[in-house]
């Protein structure tokens, strides 16, 4: 079934009420009175709906029941990524990320970033990987859109990923723990953060800071990982630690 997130609430009395740039795609689809779809809330509800009315620029809906999004994940897990040189690389990370259950995304510059946009720039990227993820959200069937950020140093990087129950620090070398080694010694969590570098990766002095402040510095097997490749990897094998997969 076609999926909107409508954030907030627009439902009174049982009735929904569809506008904007979403009445547009519905009308895109070519739906019609009868049909069926899901609005999510953006708050982990579906209300699966029957179109009952079509005029322009609204679609209204009766709600015929609301039930809990099955593709939630029981762990919520941030996404902290070092921002790649090259656009397509970032949009890569939030399209996947939010396919396979990450719950926030936040773009950082460290050491070896080679992009060093300013702040307006930022801003446009920040818009556009919003709509990325609200657009992956609904085709995967999320009951939330990961909220999308970027932050301007690696200190804020940390101590956004160190807030929660399990922060851990992908790198390629050094004294580190296999990543499902540090997952299964974790046991029953509820929140996660994976933090993983740029193109050129972190600087020692970065890695040895973030074990000094209680992240767990992890390997992810013999193979070094593209920048891209990293996060969603690091995602999965979490969804999978954590019978989410």
């Amino acid at each position: 079934m076609p999926r909107f997130f409508m954030v907030g609430s627009n439902i009174a009395g049982g009735t929904l009420l569809i506008t904007g740039a979403d009445a547009e795609h519905a009308k895109v689809l070519r739906l019609k009175i009868g049909d069926r779809i899901i609005v999510c809330d953006g708050d982990k509800t579906d209300h699966h709906c029957t179109i009952t009315k079509i005029s322009h620029g609204e679609v209204e809906a009766e709600v015929v029941e609301s039930v809990p999004c099955p593709a939630e994940p029981s762990v919520r897990c941030t996404i902290l990524a070092g921002l790649p040189k090259q656009g397509e690389r970032s949009d890569y990370i939030v399209q996947k990320c939010t396919e396979s259950g990450a719950s926030e995304i936040v773009f950082f510059l460290s050491q070896r970033c080679v992009a060093k946009p300013d702040a307006k720039g930022l801003e446009k990227k920040v818009q556009r990987w919003q709509r990325i993820a609200e657009e992956a959200a609904k085709q995967s069937g999320r009951g939330i859109i990961p909220a999308v950020s970027a932050v301007g140093s690696f200190a804020e990087a940390l101590d956004i990923a160190n807030k929660t129950e399990l922060p851990l620090f992908m790198y390629e070398t050094g004294d580190r723990v296999e990543l499902k080694d540090a997952i299964a010694e974790a046991g029953s969590i509820r929140t996660a953060a994976i933090l993983t570098g740029p193109e050129g990766g972190f600087e020692p002095f970065e890695a040895e800071l973030a074990r000094k402040i209680g992240f767990r510095i992890c390997a992810m097997g013999p193979r070094i990982l593209r920048c891209e490749t990293a996060p969603l990897t690091a995602l999965t094998a979490l969804m999978f630690a954590t019978g989410n997969l």
